[in-house]
């Protein structure tokens, strides 16, 4: 990596920790904003999931005396089978199409969420929760993403920041190991991505630190428009990191 490489590397690196030190979540999409125009989509995905560990289980520790296992139970044993799903569903989508569709539908629905006044909370059971686990875990072993299913159903059920929080970040944990332990498998980690990795730890370290102080500064509120702010960012991210590339050829 030249100068400017390297330090776009590490800008990404911060960056990812501070919004998850901050929202809980979107670290990967900050990352792979950058991250897939200087380094390959395999080291992309293999390091955000290497640096999930972290950003999640952070949050989890921090989070640990207000969590109700029971509750999450339903999200993530779904999200437990869902994940080697969409894992085997790589061989039969193309996964730069179905983030660029992703990426459309999170634009559109954090645009609507900021237009709109918080809408009324909606009521379900465990067997909903089940499913939204599973659709979330299939969704990350599909895309490497964990976290965008399970954020908006927390947003729907009208919680307070803390139990957001305190149910987006344990599935999104449970989900990176499932999909950690399925490469683990692939033979996808090399030296170099474990290079990239202890380069670029102490700067996200330092984003997830100084994120997780503003935290409490937030009301849920605010907490409820920078999680519809990043996720219209994050929308965008992936329709140009891969959406343009798809268009690209036909443009030429």
């Amino acid at each position: 990596m030249d100068g400017i490489v390297l330090g776009l590397f590490l800008l990404a690196a911060f960056l990812g920790g501070f919004a998850s030190g901050l929202a809980g979540f979107a670290m990967g999409f900050v990352v792979a904003g950058i991250w897939l125009h200087i380094i390959t989509p395999i080291q992309t995905t293999a390091l955000i999931v290497g640096y999930g560990l972290w950003t999640q289980g952070y949050g989890v520790w921090k989070l640990r005396r207000v969590l109700d296992w029971k509750a999450l139970a339903p999200f993530i044993i779904g999200g437990t089978v869902g994940v080697p799903l969409g894992t085997l569903l790589l061989t039969y989508i193309d996964p730069a199409y179905m983030r660029s569709g992703i990426g459309a539908l999170l634009v559109f629905y954090g645009i609507w969420g900021l237009i709109q006044p918080a809408p009324k909370p909606v009521a379900a059971g465990p067997a909903t929760d089940g499913s939204v686990g599973f659709l979330n875990g299939m969704l990350c072993g599909l895309t490497g993403f964990p976290g965008f299913i399970i954020t908006i159903w927390c947003q729907l059920r009208g919680w307070t920041k803390d139990v957001q929080r305190a149910v987006f970040q344990p599935v999104m944990l449970a989900a990176i190991v499932a999909t950690a332990i399925a490469l683990s498998f692939t033979g996808v980690v090399t030296m170099e991505i474990a290079k990239l990795y202890l380069l670029g730890l102490p700067a996200l370290l330092a984003g997830l630190w100084i994120g997780f102080k503003l935290y409490g500064k937030l009301d849920d509120v605010a907490f409820r428009k920078l999680v519809l702010v990043l996720l219209v960012c994050a929308g965008l991210s992936l329709i140009v990191a891969h959406g343009w590339p798809l268009l690209r050829p036909r443009l030429t």
